[in-house]
């Protein structure tokens, strides 16, 4: 569904962000994006969906095609009416309206006669956005924005929706719970998603296929199963020791051995 070869990102004309990306999103999947701040992950994601003009980014390089369409020359509007839809790190619900009225918001490539429908759906994997749908956005809680964010993405109708940090200054429960929607809705929906994360644990858990980026680059990729079992992920992402158990913190201040991949 989404292919990105060889990407190159240039901010400002001279900070190279993304140097020779490439990776691929199937259709019906969930696609995760791993690793550490400074890695490029949202610059990835803002590649996609046309967000870099407005931080004096471009494309320099490569092509991003959607469903066999090169789509990295198209602005973000043209992007989001042909199906994807990214939910910002830190949420960017509209404040000042109502529950309602930001999901009516998301609607707004739609068809109006799809909005009742469309309202009880999201309502249906967010009960709680149901009780307070006339309630000012701003006042709600984190999670409850976060959920928000991702109803708002799904009154678009979106084949692919792109999640940057959903567990970003979330309480453990909620993140649990936010994790679990974002199942079910790519399994019964079929929506693609690609999800970009720092908890490693919670993304191997729900993806189906990761990738591991540092510095502008894809350093590994493959199933959680096998990343799970990598040596470096286990150790630089998942915070465990060769028996398996957690690293202590004296552990981790003398540990010493580079990455493999930077070897």
């Amino acid at each position: 569904m989404l292919v990105l070869n060889n990407i190159e990102v240039i901010y400002n004309d001279v900070v190279l962000v993304l140097k020779g990306l490439s990776l691929e999103v199937p259709e019906g999947r969930i696609v995760a994006l791993l690793g550490s701040n400074g890695a490029g992950k949202s610059t990835t994601l803002k590649a996609i969906s046309g967000l870099l003009k407005p931080e004096n980014g471009e494309v320099t390089d490569g092509e991003i095609l959607f469903q066999g369409q090169p789509i990295h020359k198209k602005d973000a509007a043209e992007i989001v009416r042909m199906g994807i839809f990214q939910v910002m790190e830190g949420r960017r619900v509209f404040e000042h309206l109502t529950v309602e009225e930001n999901l009516r918001a998301g609607a707004y490539t739609q068809s109006p006669r799809h909005f009742s429908n469309d309202l009880a759906l999201v309502y249906d994997y967010f009960p709680r956005l149901k009780e307070r749908r006339n309630q000012v956005a701003g006042f709600l809680s984190g999670g409850e924005q976060q959920m928000l964010a991702i109803g708002r993405a799904l009154m678009a109708h979106p084949k692919l929706i792109m999640l940057d940090e959903p567990s970003l200054g979330l309480a453990p429960l909620l993140v649990a719970e936010i994790f679990e929607i974002i199942q079910r809705i790519n399994r019964e929906q079929g929506t693609t998603i690609l999800l970009v994360e720092q908890n490693a644990r919670l993304a191997l858990e729900a993806a189906h296929h990761a990738y591991i980026m540092e510095n502008g680059r894809i350093v590994l990729d493959g199933s959680p199963a096998d990343l799970k079992d990598n040596a470096d992920v286990r150790e630089f992402y998942l915070g465990l020791n060769e028996i398996g158990s957690r690293k202590s913190y004296r552990e981790v201040k003398h540990y010493k051995r580079r990455k493999r991949w930077l070897s």
